[in-house]
């Protein structure tokens, strides 16, 4: 199972303010952009008509994981907090470790293509349950160690101490602020008291999750750790007689030709000077910069700005299909990969750090 320190859930039972919040909602803003970027080339490194169900399970589960950002942005926007976004350490640095050191230090999380190795030994243990729901295949979870929580107890522990500090936290004339319309008002909704949130985060958590006894987040829909199972174990997951739950369904189809043999976890010295794939390369990191920029004016005044966010999402589908049919060097097999690093976008294209 996931861990993170102990120590965040003290800091955020020991918090007396809402300020003393903002750092622990602004770690859950951090969290949940950080699976994007591995969840995202995963599936872009999937050949056009190739693993189409594997696509669109991904695709599911990273617009899940986009709500899920917004949510914990404006949680932390309603009670008087400003995400930050376009700074470099909001990325983490791939390959390694996830904020708050999610997982351990041990736990590395990669730049790679997709793979069923990938998907069962980094995704569903990214996504994995505080308490799975037990599902006839192996266990991936280890024994916890004392030193450590979960994610659902770090988000437990946010959802008390919001419900104890009281509706007073909340500020009215933060709402004009907060960024809504990308998703169904009934998943992306204003936050302005405690009930508001408690039911924001829980959203969070149901489609991560699930519960304890149902791995739906809604009727025929997985939460993500259920949803990367029936990728990994090629069968979708289905009611048994005995009222348990089998990967036992229709097939899920995976065909590894259908992968673009992308170079994992691709840095910038992995590509020479003047080829195509450094050009390519460079201009990927500077739309999701700018992407990153979009997303920054959203959260902090400017919500209309994230109708430009979604417009650069779509480049950066293009700009990655691109990297990924470009050889990494002249004559390799292998092909370039996405670079998700902040660069300086005033004035035009700059790839310093």
């Amino acid at each position: 199972m996931i861990r993170l320190q102990r120590s965040i859930i003290h800091g955020i039972r020991a918090a007396k303010t809402a300020a003393e919040l903002h750092y622990y909602l602004q770690n859950a803003v951090e969290l949940e952009h950080a699976t994007i970027p591995p969840y995202l080339t995963a599936m872009f490194s999937l050949k056009p008509g190739y693993n189409v169900e594997i696509r669109q399970l991904i695709h599911s589960i990273v617009m899940q994981e986009m709500l899920h950002m917004c949510i914990a942005g404006n949680i932390l926007i309603a009670i008087g907090g400003h995400p930050q976004i376009n700074k470099p350490p909001f990325i983490p640095k791939y390959p390694g470790p996830l904020p708050m050191s999610i997982g351990g230090d041990d736990f590395i999380v990669g730049i790679e293509p997709f793979s069923k190795e990938l998907v069962f030994n980094t995704f569903m243990v990214i996504e994995e349950p505080e308490d799975p729901v037990p599902v006839e295949t192996p266990k991936l979870a280890a024994e916890e160690e004392p030193d450590y929580a979960t994610i659902g107890e770090f988000y437990d522990a946010i959802k008390k101490k919001i419900k104890e500090l009281g509706d007073g936290i909340f500020i009215p004339a933060t709402v004009p602020k907060q960024v809504l319309g990308w998703f169904s008002p009934e998943r992306l909704f204003p936050i302005t008291d405690v009930a508001s949130a408690l039911h924001a985060i829980n959203i969070i958590i149901v489609e991560g999750e699930g519960t304890s006894t149902n791995p739906n987040q809604s009727p025929g829909n997985p939460a993500h750790y259920y949803k990367f199972g029936e990728i990994y174990y090629g069968r979708r997951i289905v009611s048994t007689p005995d009222g348990g739950y089998a990967y036992a369904g229709a097939e899920v189809p995976y065909d590894p030709a259908g992968v673009y043999p992308m170079v994992s976890n691709p840095q910038d010295y992995d590509y020479q000077d003047n080829t195509q794939a450094k050009v390519r390369v460079e201009a990927f990191a500077y739309s999701y910069s700018s992407l990153l920029n979009a997303l920054h004016q959203a959260f902090n005044g400017e919500p209309k700005r994230i109708d430009t966010a979604i417009g650069l999402m779509y480049d950066l589908k293009v700009q990655a299909v691109s990297l990924m049919e470009t050889p990494v060097a002249p004559g390799s097999e292998k092909t370039a990969g996405p670079s998700y690093r902040y660069v300086n976008t005033q004035g035009g294209m700059d790839t310093s750090d």
